[in-house]
């Protein structure tokens, strides 16, 4: 019993008029009149930190994750692992790190004074932080290429254009394969299909020759914008122009958070909304597109097969999606709260927020699926045939559907925008983790420096992505996304919450 009442007592309601750390505060000039920490200052308003969580939570997998994901297990059926997901454990994870930071008013690092021996816990979420933080934003980098060369027309990646490097597998529909056909006489010639049909001829099985076929969006994609190399061992030279973009978007991320939460809390106002007005602008545009149809009945299901229930795969997919979805265990969470007023009700921003996040990403799914059915459409392709995930719906086959619209220019600029302050949103925060972690463990040092940490941090994290816009960049981006956030994070929250739960109390 005195052990965690000493615990307590460390965190005491009423040291929150000060900070928790007082022999250390200094003052700090970003704090406001109405703040009642008077060291750390705390959100302008309850509409920052509302946007900032939403942000935050909806990022760039429930627009290129989600959708991919619902149609594979099932369609609307996998709505029922997921909400289950999401009340059992998602949110009960998010109340418990919105709390945590909240009570706390300390950063993912310097809240473990709780339970010290596992402070970790908060260097880990920092580091997942970091790891995150130079992929995301090479995504952004990406991103804002795409739209710079949006403003285009024909779009670059509309055509096997030559002047970017299309080759002669580039054609926007396969073509026809060969035949390697053995004559009377023992010889064997390659005939076309049209010699076949001409004169009435069959290809015996096994003798067809296939030619090698890539989309221009594909080409594109990889021979213009990555020129990626064989493989990851050959590095190849940075892309400057990647490289550039790359600049640009720590240039964005930097200046937003160069007066902390004073500055972010109001570029959020715009990143986190304005997605839902493209989203909205591209629904209504593809529902109205020739066999949008069939790509909406092949997302939601057109007959719903409840025996995915009995797959442990689909609610594996649905644990993952909503658990790395709503951010838990990156340490963002208690970033974010860790500056709310000490009687904020946080209890009802986590249902908010989670509802929110869930909606959107069902939302997207339908976005993305209109459109997809029109491409397969005009291709006269199944759905399945063109739909993808991740860097292969963001960067191939949206933009090879967008290129067959009316005023194609507009709705590109339009989706990369979006993709833009979707990823921006997420990385505002991500990096604020960090350093918030920083200005905490050395608040006389560090916090009336916070411009020079900021600019410091964002130099660092830059220079930390450079490999990723190499000619090998596209294969560290997806050695990084796979394998050092999977797992780990797993642990990082299953210890954070047996650590609070049975430790602390």
């Amino acid at each position: 019993m005195a052990k965690k009442e000493l615990a307590l007592s460390e965190f005491s309601p009423n040291d929150h008029q000060t900070h928790p750390l007082e022999d250390t505060a200094v003052p700090n000039k970003h704090v406001g009149e109405g703040d009642e920490n008077m060291e750390r200052g705390n959100w302008s308003s309850k509409a920052d930190y509302f946007l900032s969580v939403i942000g935050c939570a909806v990022g760039l997998s429930n627009v290129w994750r989600f959708p991919y994901l619902a149609y594979k297990n099932g369609g609307g059926v996998f709505l029922i692992p997921y909400t289950i997901m999401l009340a059992f454990i998602a949110m009960p994870m998010f109340y418990l790190e919105s709390s945590f930071g909240q009570f706390a008013s300390l950063g993912p690092v310097a809240v473990w004074k709780a339970v010290p021996m596992l402070q970790g816990v908060g260097f880990t979420m920092v580091l997942f932080s970091t790891i995150i933080d130079i992929t995301y934003n090479c995504i952004i980098g990406y991103s804002l290429y795409y739209l710079f060369a949006s403003f285009q027309s024909p779009l670059p990646w509309a055509d096997c254009f030559r002047w970017w490097g299309a080759d002669e597998t580039c054609s926007r529909t396969p073509k026809d394969p060969l035949c390697n056909l053995t004559l009377d006489d023992g010889y064997f010639e390659i005939i076309n299909t049209t010699w076949l049909q001409a004169n009435n001829e069959t290809c015996p099985n096994g003798s067809e020759i296939f030619i090698p076929h890539q989309s221009p969006s594909e080409q594109y994609w990889e021979r213009m914008v990555l020129r990626r190399s064989s493989s990851i061992e050959e590095t190849g030279d940075v892309i400057w122009y990647l490289a550039l973009c790359l600049l640009l978007a720590w240039l964005i991320v930097g200046a937003a958070l160069s007066k902390g939460i004073r500055s972010s809390g109001k570029v959020v106002y715009f990143t986190a909304t304005f997605p839902y007005v493209v989203l909205t602008i591209l629904l209504i545009r593809g529902v109205t597109l020739e066999g949008a149809y069939k790509g909406i009945e092949f997302y939601v299901g057109k007959q719903l097969e409840f025996s995915k229930l009995a797959d442990a795969e689909v609610w594996k997919d649905a644990a993952t999606q909503i658990f790395y979805s709503l951010a838990v265990g990156w340490g963002s969470l208690i970033t974010l709260s860790s500056y709310n007023k000490f009687h904020n009700n946080c209890y009802t921003d986590t249902i908010v927020v989670c509802v929110v996040n869930c909606a959107t990403s069902v939302f997207a799914g339908f976005v993305i699926f209109s459109i997809l059915g029109h491409m397969a459409h005009r291709q006269d392709k199944l759905v399945s045939e063109v739909i993808q995930s991740g860097f292969g719906l963001a960067f191939i086959a949206y933009p090879e559907a967008l290129a067959q619209l009316p005023w194609a220019p507009l709705w590109a600029a339009l989706f990369f925008f979006m993709l833009i302050t979707l990823g921006l949103s997420s990385q505002f925060v991500a990096v604020e983790a960090i350093i918030t972690s920083l200005l905490d463990q050395f608040p006389t040092f560090l916090r009336s420096k916070r411009l020079f940490v900021t600019a410091g941090v964002c130099l660092a994290l830059y220079l930390l992505s450079v490999p990723c816009v190499t000619q090998a960049g596209i294969y560290w981006i997806n050695l990084i996304d796979h394998f050092c956030a999977g797992w780990g994070l797993l642990a990082t929250a299953l210890v954070e919450l047996t650590t609070l739960s049975w430790i602390y109390g």
